[in-house]
């Protein structure tokens, strides 16, 4: 059986520091327990510092992105990839207009470090 998922169906998520599109999901459609989606920042703006209990890759497709990574600082540039480990705290940081493409498990659990209680699975991933 094919699965496809159209252009006109994917899902848009924004949020202060990045638009996140949904391009294959379990609740989109198209993945059985993975989720592909491209994230979209503006040169200057810095995800939230956070862990997820799932291994990611990010492949920056435009622009520039600098990742912190468990406290070390790696700078991607188009065509670069990076695979962040589980468990491994993050933040993105966006050095000019970036947009990049993620690989991630579905669900996966969000923690925000210092905060009591895990935010649970993000709706871009779900």
């Amino acid at each position: 059986m094919i699965n496809a998922v159209r252009a006109a169906d994917t899902r848009r998520t924004e949020t202060t520091n990045a638009t996140m599109t949904t391009l294959a999901s379990p609740t989109l459609g198209g993945s059985d327990g993975l989720s592909l989606w491209r994230v979209e920042m503006s040169a200057g703006a810095s995800g939230p510092r956070h862990v997820f209990d799932s291994e990611q890759l990010w492949t920056v497709q435009e622009g520039r992105i600098v990742v912190d990574l468990a406290g070390e600082n790696c700078q991607l540039e188009q065509g670069d990839t990076i695979v962040l480990p589980a468990g491994a705290a993050r933040q993105i940081h966006a050095a000019t207009d970036t947009r990049i493409l993620v690989c991630g498990h579905s669900p996966a659990i969000v923690s925000v470090p210092g905060e009591p209680t895990p935010r649970d699975t993000p709706a871009w991933i779900a």
